[in-house]
């Protein structure tokens, strides 16, 4: 199976000011990658620079031997599926018309039958059937973000790329969306890149952590190799207790900063 791999990636919108600076990294197909970092030290942007919605000014992003800067937007599409954190293109569908969407990059004159099916059946897969005829605007966020995550896997992609997949969500939908996620990922062999910035989470559901900071990359490693109390002080300024608990790391916060 091909892996999608980032090699000495860099970025910036002005040449004074680099957002991100030499960055390489590698996904295995069925690997989770989660990407932590404070509050605009590029996490989004990397992975526009990934899915070649942002041209990086320097370094090269591959699927297997292919450069994906050199590869049609339909061809993409079939490579990589993008969830982004807002999305408000879709809020005129309902969400069947919104999942279906995912077979664009297939589709030639109409959907086809085939087409259709694998819709309904990832709308199953996301317990999503209830609202199949329902109006975006009427859902809640977590629902939304199922909707999303329903239409990114109709693309059938090899990757899906995914921003802050859990933020405003609630414990059980976080739980739900992620489990879904992973299950998925290993079931059908799909890499996941999802930036994240709960890091009890990332320790359960990531296979690696990738820790950006000021630019550049500050740890990157397995959840074990990563989040230790030493990277995350240096990270975040904060102070917390790391402990292995049921096989996970387990990062509790200390009120002292």
């Amino acid at each position: 199976m091909k892996s999608l791999k980032v090699k000495h990636l860099s970025f910036g919108y002005t040449k004074e000011q680099k957002i991100l600076d030499d960055i390489s990294i590698e996904v295995e197909s069925g690997e989770i990658l989660g990407i932590l970092g404070p509050n605009g030290t590029g996490k989004t942007t990397l992975i526009k620079c990934v899915n070649n919605i942002l041209e990086p000014s320097a370094g090269k992003v591959f699927y297997g031997y292919d450069l994906i800067s050199q590869l049609s937007r339909k061809e993409i599409a079939k490579i990589i599926a993008y969830v982004p954190q807002y999305n408000n293109s879709f809020f005129g569908m309902n969400v069947v018309d919104a999942v279906l969407m995912g077979r664009m990059p297939y589709v030639t004159t109409h959907y086809t039958e085939q087409d259709k099916k694998i819709a309904f059946d990832i709308i199953k897969q996301m317990e999503l059937e209830k609202f199949a005829f329902r109006s975006i605007k009427a859902m809640s966020g977590g629902e939304r973000q199922r909707v999303f995550i329903a239409r990114s896997l109709v693309q059938q992609p090899k990757f899906i790329i995914l921003d802050e997949p859990t933020s405003a969500l609630d414990l059980h939908n976080q739980l739900f969306i992620l489990h879904t996620l992973a299950n998925i990922a290993k079931e059908q062999n799909i890499g996941l890149i999802m930036t994240i910035h709960d890091l009890n989470l990332a320790a359960m559901f990531c296979d690696k952590i990738l820790m950006l900071k000021d630019s550049h990359v500050f740890a990157y490693g397995t959840p074990h190799e990563v989040l230790t109390e030493e990277n995350i002080d240096g990270m975040y300024r904060v102070n917390t207790k790391v402990q292995d608990i049921d096989g996970f790391k387990h990062v509790r916060l200390l009120k002292n900063l």
